[in-house]
């Protein structure tokens, strides 16, 4: 029934069944406000959203792995990346480092998270990344509670993405730091 209020928990249920990595798709009935929003975006709206996500989840990464830095240093480049300090490469090699980890590790939640982190980062490139961060997270929700317990957070976390994107759309503007050129096309 695709209009009841669960009916987004359809997917996930099936990519759950086909043992697939990606809980969620940029289809989601979940993420189609937030697809709406992000596709008129001015792009350093985007970029501050999308670091901001994704220093929580390299925040929740460290205090879970104290010792490994890498997804905080992928924040960092990233932030330096959009500022015109560093270039590309740079900032690449921090983010695929960031994908490196997820390799390393074995919690499902915690790979997510990792790529949640480096698509989050990966939108100083370019804004087609933006829906990258909540696929992965909102995977690691899933994985975190299981199906059964994930609706609740899963829906939250869904409208916070759009709170904080309507937000960095009035404000971003306000920012203190420098752009890179390349952001202000």
């Amino acid at each position: 029934m695709k209009n009841s209020p669960n009916h987004w928990l359809e997917e996930p249920q099936q990519k759950l069944r086909r043992k697939n990595q990606i809980l969620f798709s940029k289809e989601s009935p979940l993420l189609q406000e937030l697809s709406f929003l992000v596709a008129k975006e001015d792009r350093r709206a985007l970029v501050l959203w999308a670091l901001e996500l994704a220093q929580e989840d390299a925040e929740n990464l460290h205090g879970k792995y104290p010792q490994e830095e890498r997804p905080l240093q992928t924040i960092a480049a990233a932030r330096l990346w959009a500022s015109g300090q560093i270039k590309m490469p740079e900032a690449k090699q921090a983010i695929l480092a960031c994908h490196a980890l997820a390799r390393e590790l074995t919690s499902p939640e915690d790979i997510a998270l990792c790529h949640a982190v480096g698509q989050g980062c990966s939108v100083v490139h370019t804004p087609g990344h933006a829906l990258g961060l909540p696929l992965y997270e909102l995977t690691a929700i899933v994985r975190r509670a299981g199906l059964e317990n994930c609706r609740q957070p899963v829906e939250h976390r869904a409208e916070r993405y759009v709170e904080r994107l309507l937000y960095w759309h009035a404000h971003w503007w306000e920012f203190p730091g420098e752009w890179a050129a390349f952001l202000c096309r």
